[in-house]
This record gives structure tokens, C-alpha cells and sequence, in this order.
């Protein structure tokens, strides 16, 4: 049975389980959720997810939400697949799951803001709202320098190979260095940069891309 996946391409979340779907070559039909619309809020929407957040993902009888979770449970379930995307022994699978923590609790906090005020706000029709987002870009580039220095000692975060750890920043990341615009954020870090390029130049996440232009 496919999986399906309530979402949108527009945002984040979903687009971290896509991207991680692809790299397990997972077949999935994405159901549209129009957050415009607030379909995420409705009745039928709060039975699947009672916080009303994207993605709700749908495995055969078994239904559950919290990206991270999900990539977590696929990366698992298709192991043979891509055995290095959720760590090969006991401790690359802790530092994965280190830098998922670190991605939910030290990195999206900072981004989120930057994201809603410069590219969510407009998306609605309502003027962006610089101060808070230049205050969290402020607070953000403290956690790059982070993982710059972390960058220049191992080419992935979590290693050598490509794991969660990486997939998990990739959506995010480009709401700040495409759509909203602060590319610069690159500058004079190099790690981080190549690290970037690298990781966003997956095929994976082109088929992601795609799939947001379509």
C-alpha cells in the first residue's frame, strides 16, 4: 500500500519527509493540505493531527505525525535501502539522533522567525515584519558558527556519509538562503557553505524541488 502524505510541498515538515522518501526510493501520494485555507484546522484534518500541523503520514493501517519522527521511522523500516541514512552502529546513530535534537531545539527556533516574518507573511498577503526576523538571524549565526567549527573537522554532521542528521536541516535551510534571502549567511563560513552545497545538491531533494515548481 502507498504511503500518503497530508501536506503541502509549500512547507517545511512535508518536505522533509518527501526528501527522505525519495532517498529510500518509498513510493507515496502527497494529499494536498491547504494551509491558506486552513485546512489543517479543520475537523477532519485535528482527528489525523490534533495540533493542526503538516505532515499527518498514512503506512498501511499505521498513522502518525512529527516529521522528525517519521523520517526516523521510514529511515528504519527501509534500513537496507540506505543502511548510513540512520547511522550504521550504536554511536553514529546517537550523534544522528544528537543533530536531530540540535535541528529541533538550537536551529529551527531561529529560523522559524526569519522564515514567518519574510516569506510566510507576504505569502499572505500582509507586509514582512523585518525586526524580529533580523533579530533571530542575529541569534542564528552564534549556532552557524557552531556548526562551521563542527563542519571543518568532518564533511557531515552526524560523520562521513550522509545521514537524518543532514536531510533533517536541508527545507529550513533554504527558506533562509533562498526565499528569504540571506545567502550571506554563507559568507566567511566556508564549511558551512560546502556542506551546504553538497547536501542540497542531492537528487533526493531536487526531486523535492521538482516537486515544489510543479
Amino acid at each position: 500500500m502507498t504511503v500518503k502524505v497530508y501536506g503541502s510541498t509549500m512547507a517545511v515538515c512535508p518536505q522533509r519527509v518527501m526528501h527522505c522518501l525519495f532517498e529510500l526510493d518509498v513510493d507515496f501520494d502527497l494529499v494536498p493540505v491547504d494551509l491558506e485555507a486552513n485546512q489543517h484546522k479543520s475537523h477532519a484534518h485535528l482527528a489525523m493531527q490534533p495540533f493542526g500541523k503538516i505532515p499527518y503520514v498514512q503506512d498501511g493501517d499505521f498513522g502518525f505525525y512529527e516529521s522528525r519522527a517519521i523520517v526516523r521511522y521510514f529511515a528504519e523500516k527501509y534500513a537496507e535501502r540506505n543502511p548510513g541514512l540512520l547511522g550504521r552502529t550504536p554511536e553514529q546513530r546517537a550523534l544522528v539522533d544528537q543533530w536531530l535534537y540540535v535541528d529541533a531545539i538550537n536551529y529551527d527556533p531561529h529560523v522559524f522567525p526569519i522564515v514567518f516574518n519574510l516569506v510566510i507573511l507576504p505569502r499572505m498577503g500582509l507586509p514582512p515584519n523585518p525586526a524580529p526576523a533580523m533579530e533571530s538571524a542575529k541569534r542564528l549565526e552564534e549556532v552557524l558558527d557552531i556548526y562551521e567549527a563542527h563542519l571543518s573537522k568532518t564533511r557531515y554532521l552526524a560523520g562521513d556519509e550522509f545521514t537524518l542528521a543532514d536531510l533533517t536541516h536541508i527545507p529550513a535551510t533554504r527558506f533562509v538562503l533562498e526565499e528569504a534571502g540571506m545567502a550571506s549567511l554563507l559568507e566567511g563560513r566556508e564549511n558551512l557553505k560546502a556542506w551546504w552545497v553538497d547536501i542540497s545538491s542531492r537528487p533526493a531533494w531536487k526531486k523535492v524541488m521538482q516537486l515544489l515548481r510543479n
